[in-house]
């Protein structure tokens, strides 16, 4: 089960460990979007471990530049893009401006096992943000 939240640009979903965005057609995810999603992510979260899923249901854009405050979570474990169109080709560079695990998926229950085998696999790393 998940919990939902809607904000103007998207809905985000959390349960447990995992954060899933759906952002909605014809945004611009930018450092303004991105801090908000970040905001969301540390409050919910606080110190406790995440994966991020990006569930590309919509065709929206990508600042790449938004990737370097990413990084910057201590708690975030991994980010992945779930795709079935060519924004799984951008993602691809996407993954060049991310420093933290980074997979791609068509699927999105392919993407959640992922999600909770790497959070399983980094349980002793420090969670201290």
């Amino acid at each position: 089960m998940y919990a939902k939240t809607k904000l103007s640009f998207g809905t985000l979903l959390v349960s447990n460990s995992i954060l899933i965005s759906e952002i909605n057609e014809g945004i611009t995810l930018n450092k303004e979007l991105s801090d908000a999603i970040i905001h969301f992510a540390k409050v919910t979260f606080q110190n406790r471990p995440f994966v991020y899923l990006t569930n590309r249901v919509n065709s929206y854009a990508v600042d790449p530049i938004i990737y370097r405050d990413v990084s910057q979570i201590k708690t975030l474990r991994g980010f992945a893009v779930v795709s079935q169109t060519l924004s799984a080709r951008n993602a691809e560079i996407e993954r060049l401006f991310l420093n933290k695990p980074f997979e791609i998926f068509s699927d999105l229950d392919k993407a959640k096992a992922w999600a909770l085998k790497t959070l399983k696999e980094n349980q002793s790393e420090s969670f201290i943000d």
